[in-house]
């Protein structure tokens, strides 16, 4: 999925110098508006110089060391699993596991253990749009509402005229992570893309902001103009085609996996089995599972540019369009230049100055995952985790292909993203870390604050009493929370899921006829009226 909401931004945009993602902007320059236009800013990637070919024995001893490379992260963090596979060609030729599917089960990870994908299915799911572009009824400009007509943004022109294309390359002007919350409160996928038109826009068309129902909105308007399911069409699209067997785009594919990798989180310095996340509201955004082996099947593919096995699965032209400059998703920042998006995939130059694409996924509750491509080498890796993002995969990519290209590992990559990736699991919460008045204000009676609360977005907020206490209940099956008084008409509640780290704390401050949640007013949507 890939929502830790605005601190979260899955590292997700590839920088043109080192074979790094950055964790993502929320602003971005002005872009070409035709769909297969690259942003028209000064600061673009720079045209790739020519190259000497890499020569075939260095890349021999890149992919010689990856075992090594496997064993030191696991030793560094104690994940308790991985799994790693490199394409060279048309060629799998490294594909292994390594620790265990579940911590104390003693079941070996190997190449063919599935994981959770998270944000990598929407590449692989971009790569499902684009063989149905090749297959004729949609293009990249093709308007959302032309299979979707119910889609409603909040502006009426913005509506009408967004395409599969704005959504894909996160320039609709959504904001950050739209609807991801509606998503921990329990909302099926429909209800939340029903209440994206709530949500306030931000620059249609100039602007970047990741967002995971955005695109899920553009993948279920092609598969309705497939008359079918987007599992169901990943499946005849992408995944039967390439031999793709353990993969599919429904969670109840992946949980029936007798060799699946379980999700774990960090408590202390222990890895624990974490509580499980269930993303088939944003299946095409962040609800893929796949094994290395599969993964290694579609990198071919893309390395092909949509050949496989001498075969056409996806019409080339409109997977150049995918992994092309399509916005600038981050500015140009000391050290570093712009960094860009595609139609799913990150986009921009390796240091040496070679094109490659690129993503990484991950879910607080227990996943992580990376793969590159740098076409001019004729290589590409995935690699996949059950431990929640500490840049364990993006490490061993990064040094993966420092190797290829130069012979050497160049940067400190590991604390380079441990360092990016802090920030996402830190709880969220003006009160964190604060202590509590020494004499607050009591609060009122109980019945002052009982009652239903309405919020369009969020739908209805009921606040009862229990035992003397105040708790409120919120979504569609009603989480029950307890509320803590703090001082005054303040009170808080604490919540832990996908969005929200262990720690968090949120407050309820209550002002005559309504009550404003403050982990739910990231876009000023989280005041509820009686």
């Amino acid at each position: 999925m890939t929502g830790l909401e605005q601190r979260r931004r899955l590292l997700g945009t590839a920088l043109c110098a080192p074979v790094l993602t950055s964790l993502g902007a929320s602003l971005a320059a002005p872009f070409s508006s035709s769909a297969h236009g690259a942003s028209n800013d000064s600061a673009r990637c720079a045209p790739p110089r020519k190259l000497p070919p890499i020569p075939p024995a260095q890349i021999d001893r890149a992919i010689a060391q990856l075992d090594e490379l496997a064993t030191a992260q696991m030793t560094r963090t104690g994940v308790p699993g991985l799994a790693i596979a490199v394409v060279r060609g048309t060629r799998t030729v490294y594909a292994k596991g390594f620790g265990t599917r579940e911590v104390g089960s003693g079941q070996p990870v190997d190449a063919d253990t599935v994981f959770q994908l998270a944000s990598l299915s929407k590449p692989v799911g971009a790569s499902v749009v684009a063989r149905q572009i090749g297959a004729g009824g949609v293009s990249w400009d093709t308007t959302v509402r032309t299979h979707l007509p119910w889609f409603t943004l909040s502006d009426a022109q913005a509506s009408e005229a967004v395409t599969i294309a704005d959504l894909y390359a996160h320039r609709s002007g959504l904001p950050d992570h739209a609807g991801d919350r509606l998503e921990d409160m329990g909302y099926g996928q429909t209800e939340i893309l029903q209440r994206l038109r709530y949500l306030p826009l931000h620059g249609f068309r100039n602007s970047y902001a990741y967002t995971n129902f955005g695109l899920t909105a553009a993948a279920i308007s092609v598969a309705a103009a497939a008359d079918t399911d987007w599992a169901t069409l990943s499946e005849e699209a992408i995944y039967k085609p390439l031999g793709m067997t353990s993969t599919s785009s429904r969670h109840a594919d992946f949980a029936a996996r007798a060799n699946r990798a379980t999700g774990h989180v960090k408590r202390g310095d222990r890895w624990v089995v974490g509580p499980g996340n269930m993303p088939d509201a944003q299946a095409p955004a962040g609800g893929a599972s796949s094994s290395v082996n599969d993964m290694a099947k579609w990198l071919a593919m893309m390395l092909g540019q949509g050949m496989f096995n001498g075969k056409r699965i996806v019409d080339a032209a409109a997977l150049k369009a995918a992994v092309s400059q399509q916005v600038q998703s981050a500015p140009p920042g000391a050290g570093h230049p712009a960094s860009y998006y595609g139609f799913g995939f990150n986009v921009g130059m390796t240091e040496s100055g070679r094109p490659s694409y690129s993503h990484s996924g991950a879910f607080a509750v227990g996943a992580a995952t990376n793969f590159v491509v740098v076409p001019s080498t004729g290589v590409a890796i995935v690699a996949l985790t059950n431990g929640y993002p500490i840049g364990v995969p993006e490490t061993i990519t990064a040094q993966f292909f420092d190797l290829v290209q130069f012979g050497s590992i160049k940067r400190d990559w590991a604390t380079l993203y441990g360092n990016a990736l802090a920030p996402m699991m830190k709880p969220e919460g003006s009160l964190v870390g604060a202590a509590r008045p020494a004499s607050p204000l009591p609060p009122r009676t109980p019945s002052i604050y009982t009652g239903t609360y309405r919020n369009d977005y969020f739908g209805p907020l009921k606040v009862g009493e229990r035992n003397g206490a105040l708790t409120l209940a919120i979504g569609p099956v009603p989480i029950v929370l307890p509320l803590a008084h703090w001082d005054g008409d303040v009170f808080t509640f604490t919540l832990y899921n996908e969005n929200a780290s262990p720690g968090t704390i949120s407050k309820a401050s209550f002002l005559s006829d309504r009550v404003t949640l403050e982990y739910y007013d990231e876009n000023g949507l989280g005041t509820f009226v009686r």
